[in-house]
């Protein structure tokens, strides 16, 4: 585990496991690293995984930056502080909005790109969730956001696992690591952002993994939202799966297939 201080003052915490080629993992918003928990020890026998906080998030110090941009020129600079000249990323949610934008800034540091649950655009009926989601952040915490968000992340078949209510705790306790303020802030800029135009900027070979059962970013969005549904055929030769039985938090409910999907594309 190790601290990179970048220079406009955040403190980014990061650490590295397994060998091979450089494989850079973009949590969703609350989350912070521990997103990965289930999914990093089915990669690492294949890549050298690379879990970080974004600032605000967990152990790194500062807050992320008011645009995707912004936050992607972050990400950036951490790769080079950290000495990395080229990666593949996989970003989930907040994470693969991110992804996208330094793959359309960045196109130098991107080998392959792999992006998980997200939206280009918000339609207004996600924008409605996550306004009850900084509500609840601001006046009950962020364990309640946990609970808040797991209703529209799993899919109704995961609350009957065995292991559902150690996940639902593990996932209270994750959230509880980052700040309200900077979960607002995150929500704040998704809800704000476009990146309709960066949709064609992307270069990388270019995985989308949905989840059937995906409530939160939908594969098609009302009209008002741009989703995968809109944006598959504008990345070039991009590739689209699409997992059954499976909601939002598809690295969390089926790590196994998530993994040999984002191992079989980034090693062809």
């Amino acid at each position: 585990m190790t601290l990179v201080n970048l220079p406009s003052g955040e403190t980014i915490w990061y650490k590295t496991t397994g060998t091979g080629a450089p494989l850079l993992q973009i949590h969703g918003s609350a989350f912070g690293h521990r997103n990965f928990e289930k999914l990093t020890p089915l990669m690492a026998p294949h890549f050298e995984c690379i879990d970080f906080d974004l600032p605000g998030y967990g152990e790194s110090k500062g807050l992320p930056q008011s645009s995707m941009a912004g936050i992607a020129e972050q990400v950036y600079g951490f790769l080079r502080a950290a000495g990395y000249d080229k990666v593949s990323i996989h970003g989930t949610s907040f994470g693969a909005m991110i992804g996208m934008t330094l793959a359309a800034l960045h196109p130098e540091i991107v080998d392959k790109l792999v992006l998980s649950c997200f939206l280009t655009r918000y339609d207004n009926a996600a924008r409605m969730m996550r306004s009850t989601w900084k509500r609840t952040a601001k006046d009950s915490g962020m364990e309640a956001v946990a609970d808040l968000t797991s209703v529209a992340g799993f899919a109704r078949g995961f609350y009957d696992l065995p292991h559902a209510q150690a996940q639902l705790q593990s996932m209270r306790d994750a959230f509880a690591k980052n700040t309200p303020e900077a979960f607002i802030a995150g929500t704040e800029t998704i809800e704000r952002t476009d990146l309709s135009e960066y949709i064609d900027r992307v270069k990388a070979p270019t995985l989308l993994i949905a989840g059937a059962e995906d409530n939160m970013t939908p594969f098609k969005p009302a009209d008002s939202g741009v989703g995968f549904h809109h944006i598959k055929d504008r990345i070039p030769g991009a590739e689209l799966t699409v997992l059954p039985d499976c909601g939002h938090y598809l690295v969390i409910e089926q790590p196994e297939l998530c993994a040999e999907k984002v191992v079989e594309f980034v090693n062809r």
